[in-house]
């Protein structure tokens, strides 16, 4: 197999180049960069390696941020480019599973390529050249697709227990197989002890990207596969082995299976549905029953979607996700069982609207067609009946939207001063007017003019309200 002898430098990294060769130093871009150059990609974030100390890099640099300077690392501000830079390195001793307890500068680009975790990552680049330095058969592998630890897996994962899941990571991102020795180790109770003392942030960071992935359901089976799966999410573990399967059809995997499917059919550059489409069933175990009919066991999840979305809800505040996308992800997990119908009325489709929101309606759309592609592994055949179903929903949606009904209290043509204009005092009285205008609204849309409303609310508040404090 032919390998490259050197790959083409960026011009920006050239011209910093000169200033560290102008200053007598040595540089070379390191990491996921030189990976992707290799592979064909264009590196977007750039790693340089360098015999200059963080001192000296801060002395011959005009901005340079002192990012982890306890670890060699700054961060050089120029040309547009943020770029960290790190002093060539030995680590030793791991105690929190994560930082090196000691770091020790080292005198070749080498021996800092020998402390990286996989030997895709452990290849350099001359910055002056383009020269590739790659000891460990690092270009290799990448082109066999192997993602394979530098030395001994156990060694390189005890050393840092992000190494397992960024593995699993890459392997998903950039469909390449885990080598064997590698592979096996993950799964080894002291790794998966290693593993278990990370932050859940770190983990976290990780699991969106395998999210985000082209097919996360390669991951996602791998990280249940070796355990890591159970340490963080370990509300999944139920979900394998819960069959769906029955007469009908519906279904030709267990629900583990899927939620992996049914997460590979969402849109990838959506993390919430993607996550939605993830969490979107794990609550079916719980509600599983079965009954028989005309001699079939026919399978019933009713009310999983509340249990899927309380459990969802729970486990992303473990990984620590931000307030706002768990609210939405655990919405679109509740809303996830609509049903439409063409004999919806208008005022139904709006009451649908106003139940889901309109801001979440393509998110939800996209989560159903995710949960069809779930069933069989495979997209809604357009043209079909349930693809002619949602276009139908989708119409009926836009035609609301157009003719700009009341789709919220705020919409109403009159507001609280306008009812206390008339004598309607503030507080719950005036909340409960305003909620049953808007009911009146949302059944008849031709209501929504500040006079009939104002009429309307009087009369309310008469027959109902002041009539109510006669009789006391």
């Amino acid at each position: 197999m032919l390998l490259q002898k050197n790959v083409k430098i960026p011009f920006d990294l050239i011209r910093v180049n000169k200033i560290f060769e102008n200053n007598g130093y040595k540089a070379y871009l390191v990491g996921g960069a030189v990976r992707d150059m290799i592979i064909g990609k264009q590196g977007h974030d750039w790693d340089i390696a360098t015999n200059a100390t963080p001192k000296q890099v801060m002395s011959i640099f005009h901005r340079v941020i002192p990012t982890g300077i306890a670890h060699g690392t700054v961060t050089i501000h120029i040309f547009g480019h943020e770029i960290e830079t790190t002093t060539f390195r030995t680590e030793s001793d791991y105690s929190d599973g994560r930082h090196p307890d000691n770091v020790k500068f080292a005198a070749t680009i080498e021996e800092d390529l020998s402390r990286r975790d996989f030997t895709m990552n452990a290849i350099a680049a001359e910055l002056g050249t383009g020269r590739l330095i790659d000891p460990f058969g690092g270009q290799n592998d990448i082109k066999q697709g192997l993602i394979r630890t530098v030395g001994d897996p156990l060694e390189r994962f005890g050393e840092d227990g992000l190494r397992p899941v960024r593995a699993i990571r890459f392997a998903g991102q950039l469909g390449f197989t885990i080598e064997d020795a590698t592979y096996n180790a993950i799964s080894k109770p002291e790794v998966l002890a290693k593993t278990a003392s990370i932050s859940v942030e770190r983990f976290r960071e990780e699991f969106c990207k395998i999210l985000t992935s082209r097919r996360p359901s390669e991951s996602l089976r791998m990280l249940e596969e070796t355990g890591i799966m159970n340490i963080f999410i370990p509300e999944f573990s139920v979900c394998r082995g819960c069959s769906q399967h029955d007469a009908r059809g519906f279904h030709d995997f267990d629900v583990a299976d899927h939620l992996f499917y049914a997460t590979d059919g969402a849109p990838p550059d959506n993390l919430t549905v993607r996550l939605s489409a993830f969490y979107h069933d794990i609550g079916k175990p719980e509600s599983r029953t079965t009954e028989v009919i005309e001699g079939n066991e026919i399978i019933h999840f009713h009310g999983h979607e509340s249990t899927s979305e309380q459990k969802a809800k729970k486990s992303l505040e473990h990984l620590k996700f931000p307030t706002a996308q768990i609210e939405k992800v655990c919405h679109l997990v509740k809303e996830h069982m609509f049903f439409y119908e063409s004999s919806w009325s208008d005022a139904a489709v709006r009451r649908f609207i106003i139940r889901t929101g309109v801001e979440n309606f393509e998110d939800l759309i996209a989560l159903r067609l995710s949960d069809i592609h779930g069933m069989h592994n495979a997209p809604l055949v357009a043209g079909s009946p349930t693809w002619k179903n949602l276009e139908e929903l989708r119409d009926r949606v836009k035609k609301v939207l157009d003719e700009q009904t009341a789709l919220s209290i705020k919409s109403l043509a009159v507001n609280g001063k306008d009812l206390m204009a008339c004598g309607i005092p503030a507080g719950k009285t005036m909340g409960a007017i305003l909620k049953e205008l808007f009911e009146t609204v949302t059944d008849s849309p031709a209501m929504n003019e500040k006079d009939k409303l104002l009429e309307l609310a009087k009369n309310i508040y008469a027959t109902k309200y002041v009539a109510e404090v006669k009789t006391r």
